[in-house]
């Protein structure tokens, strides 16, 4: 059962949250069973590690740069993000933090061992330590953003307060699976004054919740089905993740080619889960339309003249394709590149005024 475990937490790095959150015996069902033995257990686990949260945290050939916390003033908010580099949860936390030109240290974390992570009962990525006076824990993507943007615009309240209005709330789904969620992930928590500076009208507020929410909800389904589509595009996408991620020598061999294997046929089901169109590539280009048309022509970006969190939550997603087919074939069939290389652009520079 160890090495089901650790193939499963490997796994868990292109899968959707509900994927993540299984058992393993569970999340591969009949196709768990009869693979008999650990190790082919633990090269399904490699596979969905590159393949999960949302799909395939993959190739982030994105211009990670090495922030140092020790750079900063005294005083000032020093974070240290433990990640995937190929997740997309991760680059989404990523995108936020260096267009707003915030100073972080990053801890690449093995996704089958943890040890990175063994100080947290939370075992998911990304996670936040931010130190803004006193030591503090953020988890989940649209939590640590949302937090950390309240706390940049509004020096009212210490940050521990602020991440207080985000609890975590436990339920029980249908199948009688017990999962974590976070209340109020999308909302700012600004007093009237600070709303009116932020959101200037009502629908500004809404339009960007509703399209945060729509990138965590629909746009990361559509990254694993697209990445492993083909048994060449998954083995392509496993080459970068074994090449980017903290892997040793032998966890690499293994989760290149047994979990590009794996992720294949896991794509399949994740395809019929999400009922996404034979292909899937359709169902990829018609969401990245859908985005391109919601922002419309007479706007920069979604938050008009600058990226708002909408935006950087879609680009973060996106950008975990780049390097891969699946990513060529979004730039040359949708109308997206003139937006993404605007947020680029825009990040490259960071430091933006808040």
């Amino acid at each position: 059962m160890a090495g089901a475990g650790r193939v499963w937490r490997l796994g868990a790095l292109l899968l959707p949250p509900a994927w993540r959150l299984r058992a393993p015996g569970r999340a591969f069902g009949a196709a768990a069973g009869r693979g008999g033995s650990s190790g082919g257990r633990l090269v399904l686990g490699a596979a969905f590690a590159l393949g999960g949260t949302a799909g395939l945290c993959l190739a982030a050939r994105q211009r990670l740069r090495e922030h140092s916390a020790a750079e900063l003033p005294a005083g000032s908010l020093q974070l240290t993000l433990y990640q995937y580099k190929t997740c997309p949860f991760c680059s989404k936390v990523r995108a936020f933090l260096d267009y707003h030109g915030l100073p972080y240290e990053i801890v690449e974390v093995n996704p089958i061992m943890r040890k990175e992570i063994k100080f947290s009962s939370y075992r998911k990525v990304p996670i936040l330590l931010a130190n803004a006076g006193s030591p503090l824990q953020l988890n989940d993507s649209s939590v640590i953003i949302s937090a950390i943007k309240t706390y940049l615009v509004s020096r009212r309240n210490s940050l521990e307060e602020i991440v207080s209005f985000y609890p975590p709330i436990k339920t029980v789904t249908e199948k009688g699976k017990e999962v974590v969620e976070y209340e109020n992930k999308y909302w700012l928590m600004l007093d009237e004054k600070e709303t009116k500076r932020v959101y200037p009208v009502k629908e500004v507020r809404v339009e960007e919740m509703k399209w945060r929410k729509w990138a965590d909800d629909w746009l990361v389904h559509l990254i694993s089905p697209n990445v492993y589509r083909t048994p060449k595009e998954a083995l392509a996408s496993f080459d970068y993740i074994v090449r980017e991620g903290k892997f040793g020598t032998l966890e690499g061999l293994f989760a290149k080619y047994v979990g590009a294997v794996a992720m294949f046929f896991v794509s399949k089901r994740l395809k019929k889960r999400h009922q996404l169109r034979d292909d899937v590539r359709e169902d990829l280009y018609q969401a990245v339309n859908e985005w391109v048309k919601a922002v419309g022509k007479n706007r920069l970006f979604m938050g008009g003249n600058q990226p708002n969190l909408a935006d950087l939550a879609v680009y973060g997603v996106l950008r975990v394709m780049e390097g891969l087919e699946a990513f060529d074939d979004m730039m040359a069939h949708t109308n997206i590149q003139p937006w993404y290389q605007r947020m680029e652009e825009v990040i490259e520079k960071t430091g933006v005024a808040i």
